[in-house]
């Protein structure tokens, strides 16, 4: 099929159509500009005068699913000095195989799509044009941290990049957006990075991390230091683990094996749990004074975790504190070596647990970061670069609520 056309195609204003042919793997859009004066780049002298013509095939944007060639006559114009130069216009760069349109539409698409491999496929280019259009658009787009916001949030992840296996996630507590990504989770990098860029610092959420505390008041002085609640609290539950893989060995084969399988029961709170869950939690005490024992701490535990919320928020720190005290009093008495050694931990972060009720941040939602990091990884088999999976997360927070309609 062939045709004469005057259609003005969006991204192709200033072209003319003239003919636009349905081929077998394509549709071929014969284009065209108009003639016009010329600045010579050499004498900057205004010329009309044509030296040649010249067929250049330039891809562009799909239609309804078909690949999309434009076959551009382009001008060669002879200014009077000698020179031979081609005429400019705004669709193409110069030295450029694809369209203006065409770069800005992989651009978006590169930052929401799955991967590099994928994003290919559907603009019918290559992996790697993907990836340096990728790293191209990354350099110019990421938002360099200047200066650290006053509450962050800080944790790790597993990355596997050339840079190592593990990498440190910063983000603001009060807005949760991630800020910046280091290449590795030395207690130097953090301590380093902290210097430079968090001088407006003030409070600090984290995990129980010896090394990032260091880091942290090396670089910062003082700083209010949060210990997240997930992981304080999943000390009580390790210590209950603890007792229920000891004790359950004295069980029968199969209720051992049983008790193993519905391990999960146990980290409930007693009035989450079902009828026929309750009748297995109960069942399964009933075999061992120890392990009720540690169940009920675990319970206690709970309970002040519950009130403390509730007391942090009206402010009363001092209730929070008695009652933390007054758990410590019950592990003490149990003699359950699991329990005495959670408390230990307790005791060395105390201050930084008290702390998580009486400004009530959590790392909860780095944790949430952390999974669609993953989700990110996993979809594109790993990176190897680290500066190329730190922009690939960046960005992809920073235009995740932005539609896209195009490519």
């Amino acid at each position: 099929m062939q045709q004469k056309s005057i259609m003005k195609i969006p991204g192709l204003k200033e072209v003319n159509v003239t003919k636009i042919e349905e081929r077998e793997d394509m549709v071929a859009i014969h284009v065209e500009v108009p003639r016009k004066p010329h600045e010579c780049p050499a004498c900057q002298t205004m010329t009309t005068r044509v030296h040649d013509y010249r067929i250049q095939k330039i891809q562009h944007l799909k239609w309804f699913e078909r690949k999309v060639a434009l076959f551009y006559r382009k001008r060669r114009y002879a200014c009077p000095c000698g020179k031979k130069f081609a005429e400019t216009v705004s669709f193409v760069k110069k030295y450029q195989r694809q369209t203006i349109e065409w770069n800005q539409a992989l651009g978006m698409r590169v930052i929401e799509g799955k991967n590099f491999t994928d994003t290919a496929k559907q603009f019918h280019t290559s992996p790697t044009t993907v990836m340096r259009r990728f790293d191209h658009l990354s350099a110019s787009l990421v938002k360099e941290v200047d200066q650290l916001p006053p509450v962050i949030a800080i944790d790790e992840y597993k990355a596997d990049t050339q840079e190592g296996t593990y990498q440190l996630i910063l983000a603001d507590a009060q807005t949760r957006r991630p800020l910046d990504i280091l290449p590795d989770r030395s207690a130097k990098t953090l301590q380093r990075y902290l210097e430079k860029k968090g001088e407006h610092v003030q409070i600090v959420v984290m995990d129980l991390s010896y090394s990032f505390k260091s880091a942290v008041q090396k670089a910062l002085g003082s700083p209010v230091i949060i210990g997240d609640r997930f992981h304080f609290s999943r000390y009580m539950i390790w210590a209950l683990e603890a007792v229920r893989r000891t004790e359950q060995k004295a069980f029968h084969p199969y209720d051992r094996k049983k008790c193993k399988r519905l391990r999960s029961i146990f980290y409930k709170r007693r009035e989450e749990l079902t009828e026929r869950q309750l009748w297995y939690v109960e069942r399964y005490l009933s075999l061992s004074d120890a392990l009720r024992e540690a169940y009920e701490l675990k319970e206690a535990y709970m309970a002040w975790f519950d009130r403390a919320k509730e007391w942090g928020k009206e402010g009363k720190m001092v209730e929070v504190k008695e009652g933390l005290y007054a758990f410590y009093e019950k592990v003490e008495q149990s003699h359950l070596d699991a329990f005495q050694k959670a408390i230990r931990t307790f005791r060395n972060w105390e201050t930084e647990i008290l702390n998580s009720f009486a400004f009530g941040y959590t790392n909860g939602f780095v944790e949430g970061l952390n999974n669609q990091t993953k989700v990110i990884k996993r979809n594109a088999f790993g990176f190897r670069r680290y500066d190329r999976l730190r922009n690939r997360i960046l960005l992809h927070h920073q235009y995740k609520d932005i539609t896209f309609g195009v490519g």
